[in-house]
């Protein structure tokens, strides 16, 4: 299976946001949309960085308070782990557990923003699948 089945189902919608907006607006973004990750991205085709509700916590801790005025550039991760539609489910999710990250910027083949993926949208497509194959055999036994 390849991550451009995820994305049939999941859509190809990705929230961006530019390195010079304020964490304080990211947080708001974040809320908006109920998601966990932005790509941070000048032109919306771009993949400038990536930054979490981790990424929030954790200098919200280290800085204090201050940090929702700065630019969310200084908060980002810069080098993004990324993939491709054509990338298998198996290997993305594990390069998903060995880095750590939860979220992954899809590009194209071009390097463009594509799509972005979850490890909650690549373990929501592998319970439909084992569900899947086990009405099949289900429905093999019983017939």
């Amino acid at each position: 299976m390849k991550i451009s089945d995820v994305l049939r189902n999941k859509g190809s919608e990705v929230i961006t946001i530019k390195p010079d907006e304020t964490v304080a607006t990211l947080l708001a973004l974040l809320d908006e949309h109920r998601i966990g990750a932005v790509v941070v991205s000048t032109d919306g085709g771009s993949v400038d960085g990536i930054v979490s509700e981790r990424d929030i916590v954790r200098h919200l801790h280290g800085t204090g308070p201050s940090i929702l005025e700065a630019p969310v550039s200084q908060i980002m991760t810069s080098e993004v782990t990324t993939g491709q539609a054509t990338d298998n489910i198996a290997d993305l999710a594990g390069t998903m557990t060995e880095m750590r990250v939860r979220h992954v910027p899809i590009v194209d083949a071009d390097g463009r923003l594509a799509a972005i993926v979850s490890i909650g949208d690549i373990v929501k497509h592998r319970l439909s699948e084992l569900q899947s194959e086990r009405d099949q055999l289900r429905d093999y036994i019983t017939s």
